[in-house]
């Protein structure tokens, strides 16, 4: 058993349970509780820690699908089905490969002496890592949330 300190309790700050039932003072009692307050960080150490044991997918199917269709859509005619198994390996894909950002970007800015990610620090992940986007040397692709996927070629 674990030891506890003993305080004496307040006289005045008892009060009587007006209620008939005994469990509706319980219910009272608990409400009044104070939640407990965990020290910063201290709840991000465990979460941290809770998704690096678990292997489930973190990004929600139903939005990846969407944006994973629109983008078949905006980039080809010809794919316009997809299999759930397709599906499932692109997002398995796509989260490893965020992942990996996430740490190499993570390393850049512990190497800067800095805790707080910046965006210099995802620059330099994608340039060390080879993750640089290059689409090609006539076109350049950009996203909208109003029009969508739009191209842009440049013709010299």
């Amino acid at each position: 058993m674990s030891r506890t300190k003993q305080r004496t309790s307040n006289p005045r700050a008892r009060t009587t349970a007006t209620s008939s039932s005994p469990g509706a003072a319980a219910a009272s009692a608990t409400a009044q509780r104070k939640r407990r307050r965990y020290r910063p960080g201290t709840v991000a150490l465990r979460e941290i820690r809770h998704y690096q044991k678990t292997f489930k997918l973190v990004i929600p199917a139903a939005p990846f699908i969407r944006v994973v269709r629109e983008c078949t859509d905006a980039f080809s005619n010809v794919v316009t089905r997809w299999t759930a198994e397709a599906l499932s390996a692109i997002q398995e894909a796509a989260e490893d490969y965020l992942v990996h950002l996430f740490e190499d970007a993570m390393l850049c800015a512990i190497h800067a002496k800095r805790v707080t990610l910046m965006q210099k620090d995802w620059q330099l992940a994608r340039r060390i890592g080879g993750r640089v986007q290059r689409w090609s040397a006539t076109s350049t692709f950009y996203y909208s949330p109003l029009d969508g996927w739009d191209a842009v070629i440049d013709v010299d």
